[in-house]
């Protein structure tokens, strides 16, 4: 007859060396979801909700420190009614545990842990959800090594205006004991536990679209429901472009404002902006500098003709992690001929699509759309990077011999102006190709902003090879973007008679645009941006400025072995 051995629990080393301490709140987000906790305690993951910011503004009063508590083993003299102490942080280093505790009641010798809650109670069986209960437990655990007698503690929901007593049984204890036990050793491992699936509580956390639980499952088990659309969320905040020359860029409260000559020009609210576009010769104040550090939003440098020189951010993302596998990747031959594979292919199939959605006059030839198809089948075929550049060159040559035919051909005398005949840049000899060169310089800053945001390293690319200065991740990137963003741009604007024949200066062999031109441009460049598409494998809409960050975490999830293969963005 079997008998059913019981388990002993296997405790997690005792902490040592420089490990650090983990934060309660760290233990609640395993105990609610094992993938949160990694994303937000190894990775360095962070986003706002509506919900954590309902949060802070409920902790606002407990976060102000106030009163002490008495020393352990001591009781206070007086009358035996309650001392309170705010905002009090304890930690332990047998336990490898600090908490931060809002409250903390002391009556004699007893001491209980108030932890505040933003919403109303639940009703379930224990009063509370166990990743609450698991927090509130650690701060007694805590206080208890600190030599209080801490039976039980205190869950406050401010929602509701109720207290929910906790009691600290041994039940707790263990259950506690080992969710502390299990992200230690999730960390350890250094393997981002896999997402919840179909889970209810994925739609209201705030790392949904950094986490991408319903897109990573899809892909990985070939299910058959779409993905819900979580992650694809309303861009709230958009670029600040400031081209005027010796314009000043100050912080006044919580509005950025432009101004030329001391004379305001402009202004918008910090909430409302997700990077700052400089050209040319502009200035930005030290205080506007520094708040723009501190929110992460970041200022990208150009110079005035519109060349990407750069951009300037906080500390960075604390992503290690991510950055590991991508060097770890990057110096992998076989791995970096696959990616720039189907980099190619996806550019070529995405020029391909744009000749025969905007094709002008007779019918598109079958030859071209016959050989772009080949082209790009034969991308997948080749054995060297070397192959894959000259596979490259022949479409691009196909596809730029084809791209007059794209463009509407005015009646007037000044039609000639956007005549095209080929691709030519450094420095681009007409109207066209300048807004090309143009349009490809505003793709790379978007990407550039994107992978930073992610935590990628812009220098270590793929299919690129690292040269001084060159963002070579984002090239990579920015391949099968370039016909659906930067060309379509270019057309858009040239067809719709946004940027005129007269908006161009020429000077020593060279075209650009005037800032008035460049103004329109961008403009018809941000509204591409904004402009939503169905994800050919995804089936919801997002925007394109969304599905730069969608992709760039797609990759990040290819290349920490999340997903078996990078999905590249082909349109229908």
């Amino acid at each position: 007859m079997d008998e059913q051995q019981s388990e002993l629990p296997l405790p997690f080393p005792e902490l040592s060396g420089d490990l650090p301490l983990l934060p309660a709140r760290m233990v609640n987000e395993y105990s609610y979801c094992p993938r949160l906790a990694y994303l937000e305690w190894v990775q360095g993951e962070w986003a706002d909700s509506a919900d954590t910011v309902q949060g802070r503004h409920v902790h606002k009063r407990v976060d102000k420190p106030s009163g002490d508590l008495p020393a352990a083993g001591e009781e206070e003299e007086g009358d035996g009614e309650k001392l309170h102490a705010r905002s009090i942080t304890l930690s332990s280093n047998r336990l490898g545990l600090i908490a931060k505790m809002d409250l903390v009641e002391a009556e004699g010798d007893t001491v209980t842990p108030v932890d505040y809650k933003r919403g109303k109670r639940p009703h379930v069986a224990k009063g509370a959800y166990d990743p609450e209960r698991v927090q509130l437990c650690i701060q007694g655990l805590v206080l208890e090594e600190h030599g209080y007698h801490c039976p039980e503690g205190v869950l406050y929901f401010a929602g509701s205006k109720e207290r929910v007593k906790v009691v600290f049984d041994e039940e707790l204890r263990a259950q506690t004991m080992a969710a502390v036990d299990g992200l230690r050793l999730i960390a350890a491992g250094g393997q981002m536990p896999p997402p919840l699936e179909d889970s209810p509580k994925c739609p209201r956390c705030s790392l949904v679209s950094i986490c991408l639980p319903d897109e990573v499952n899809y892909l990985r088990q070939g299910q058959q429901i779409e993905p819900r659309p979580m992650s694809v969320g309303h861009d709230h905040a958009l670029p600040l472009y400031v081209q005027a020359s010796h314009a000043k860029v100050s912080k006044k409260g919580e509005r950025l404002e432009v101004s030329v000559d001391d004379k305001k020009v402009t202004d918008a609210r910090l909430g409302e902006v997700s990077q700052l576009v400089l050209m040319g010769n502009v200035y930005v104040t030290t205080p506007t500098l520094h708040e723009l550090m501190r929110r992460e939003i970041p200022i990208s440098w150009h110079s005035y003709g519109g060349w990407f020189l750069g951009h300037t951010v906080g500390l960075g993302h604390k992503n290690v992690e991510l950055r590991t596998a991508q060097y770890k990747t990057s110096f992998d031959h076989k791995t970096c001929l696959h990616l720039a594979r189907g980099l190619v292919r996806a550019k070529i199939l995405n020029s391909r699509t744009l000749l025969r959605r905007n094709w002008r006059g007779e019918e598109l030839p079958d030859e071209i759309v016959a050989a772009l198809k080949r082209d790009a089948d034969a991308a997948l075929r080749v054995d060297a990077l070397s192959e894959l550049l000259g596979i490259e060159g022949t479409a691009a040559a196909r596809y730029f011999g084809a791209f007059t035919h794209l463009i509407k051909k005015e009646s007037d005398a000044a039609s000639f102006a956007f005549d095209f005949t080929r691709r030519n840049r450094r420095p681009p000899a007409d109207p066209v190709n300048a807004m090309l060169s143009y349009a490809y310089s505003l793709l790379t800053r978007s990407w550039s902003v994107a992978l930073t945001a992610v935590g990628f390293d812009l220098y270590r690319g793929f299919y690129h090879q690292p040269r001084y200065g060159r963002p070579a991740l984002a090239l990579d990137m920015m391949e099968p973007f370039r016909p659906l963003l930067a060309d379509s741009s270019v057309l858009t604007a040239i067809n719709n008679g946004e940027v005129r024949p007269s908006d161009f200066v020429s000077a020593a062999g060279s075209v650009n645009l005037t800032p008035d031109g460049r103004k329109r441009f961008i403009t018809a460049f941000e509204r591409r941006m904004a402009q939503e598409v169905t994800h050919p494998l995804f089936g919801y809409k997002v925007s394109y400025r969304r599905l730069l960050e969608l992709q760039a975490r797609l990759l990040g999830r290819y290349l920490l072995d999340d997903l078996d293969d990078y999905p590249n963005f082909t349109t229908r």
